[in-house]
């Protein structure tokens, strides 16, 4: 797996068995939460704008909790490492059930966003701490057992997550979305205050809170996050809103530089990009985050448009991956035992490269089972490659680092996500407008699925997007083999542990 070396001394200890199952429960609860609340609103749009009107910013519902989440992981990974998990946890938990109660008690679109908003800057710590937690309660050899399990409840709360909230939209009323996040959260709060138990730290160990640099970072990738995500939507790539926010964007990016430069103890310390491991882990997972969206955004269109399969059918071709990723995952220790995180990793992201370059040689219009049986083998692949990194850079680090190493993680995945998000758009529709003369995009034919038949003209066109997504997918995932290739250690520099 890697070369191993004693850990730094800490006052760290595990929780007890019996505990750890309720502490468990309460992190799979939580997930489920953060995981449920990216995907449930979806299919009730419809419904929150005949209620609250909007329907030209509605977007943001979905936009505005990604940026606060994505921006707020580094901030909670360090304060996790400076005052501990736990505090970390409930608040941030307290924080995303204020504001969903807040988004049920919406009345307008302007509040429905600016409490999903509240929303995702709880849910960030939620992401972040629970996978930290995750590598705190657990010794390295029993690691793949809990992040198998976080894996299968994001899962299946990600295909979950639409389906019910059409049902609780046409069958209860769309408040309800929200609405349910309170029980859950607060059976998960009360797991976690009453059998999670962190040792006492000294005074002395905890160090000052880099609050200029959280402001700092909040607001650069706030601003360049938000260029990304509306640019090409709201308005042009090349119009003055977009090269606006993107040149103050990098101006942020010089000032978080300074700042954290001269902080005692800043958000992102240099040592994330400076140790090869986390490094080559933050951009292989980025790449990750950006090959990702590929079949997530684009194959339901794919399934609907090409195949003429019904949005159910869609859905469960896009599905089959979240079966196969968790039990790879779950099976991954088995290979890194043997021939190391890294080797591992670059077996399956060798694979999911493979995976993608097939896609557009599948035979027009052709059969479901053809592209259900890529993301069967995709998802396959991605759980041969996520899991062993994060078990693996986890490992590399001292419990006062390890929030900080995590939230590094998490952030480049969910940065690649936007960036990909962004990016895949801009080849979609600029291969559609090629092939039907300058006229329509990607979002205008999902919105006509609805309407009949989709013409032969656009069918083949639509094919030819998602076929350019996918090569560029599949560049993305090239990018990630190399990446681990050339910058990681060839084994990764394990700290032993005494459970270890």
């Amino acid at each position: 797996m890697g070369t191993t070396k004693p850990a730094a001394p800490h006052t760290a200890r595990r929780t007890e068995p019996g505990r750890r199952g309720a502490v468990v429960a309460a992190l799979m609860l939580a997930m489920a939460l953060a995981a449920l609340d990216s995907t449930i609103a979806s299919t009730a749009v419809p419904q929150i704008v005949g209620d609250l009107g909007g329907f030209s910013v509605f977007s943001w519902l979905f936009s505005g909790y990604l940026l606060a989440v994505t921006v707020t992981l580094p901030v909670y990974g360090k304060l996790s490492d400076t005052f501990g998990r736990k505090p970390v946890l409930v608040a941030g938990a307290a924080v995303f059930l204020l504001g969903s109660l807040l988004c049920a008690l919406a009345w307008d679109m302007g509040a429905l966003i600016a409490f999903r908003v509240v929303q995702g800057l709880g849910g960030g710590a939620l992401q972040g701490t629970v996978q930290t937690l995750a590598a705190d309660l657990y010794p390295l050899r029993e690691r793949p057992k809990i992040q198998a399990k976080l894996s299968t409840v994001w899962a299946v709360s990600a295909v979950a997550g639409p389906g019910l909230g059409g049902v609780l939209a046409a069958y209860a009323d769309w408040r309800w979305i929200f609405l349910v996040n309170l029980p859950i959260g607060a059976v998960a709060l009360w797991l976690i205050v009453r059998h999670l138990h962190e040792p006492q730290r000294e005074s002395a160990d905890r160090a000052r809170v880099d609050w200029a640099g959280a402001l700092a970072v909040f607001a650069c990738g706030g601003v360049l996050l938000t260029a990304l995500v509306q640019g090409g939507v709201a308005w042009a790539w090349l119009s003055a809103p977009s090269l606006a926010l993107f040149g103050l964007g990098l101006a942020l990016v010089a000032v978080v530089v300074l700042v954290e430069r001269r902080a005692a103890e800043p958000i992102i310390p240099g040592w994330v990009w400076r140790r090869r491991t986390i490094a080559a882990v933050n951009l292989a997972l980025g790449a990750l985050g950006l090959l990702m969206v590929a079949p997530t955004v684009f194959l339901p269109t794919y399934a609907q448009a090409v195949l003429g399969l019904a949005p159910v059918a869609a859905g469960f071709v896009l599905s089959v991956w979240t079966v196969s990723w968790p039990v790879s995952a779950a099976l991954s220790q088995h290979v890194y035992r043997r021939i190391g995180f890294r080797n591992t990793a670059l077996l399956g992201i060798g694979a999911a490269a493979l995976v993608l370059l097939a896609f557009p040689f599948l035979p027009y219009p052709g059969a479901a089972w053809q592209p259900t049986l890529l993301m069967l083998l995709l998802g396959a692949a991605l759980g041969l490659f996520q899991l062993p990194l994060i078990v693996g850079v986890q490992s590399t680090v001292a419990w006062s680092e390890r929030g900080t190493t995590t939230a590094s993680v998490l952030f480049c995945r969910q940065t690649g996500q936007t960036v990909g998000a962004a990016l895949f758009g801009a080849v979609a529709n600029g291969v559609l407008a090629a092939r039907l003369g300058g006229a329509g995009d990607l979002d205008a034919v999902a919105r006509g699925l609805d309407d009949g038949a989709v013409a032969e003209a656009t069918r083949r066109a639509v094919a030819d997007a998602v076929h350019a997504v996918y090569l560029g997918a599949a560049c993305a995932a090239a990018l990630a083999f190399l990446v681990l290739l050339l910058v990681a250690p060839r084994r990764f520099p394990v700290l032993t542990e005494p459970d270890d």
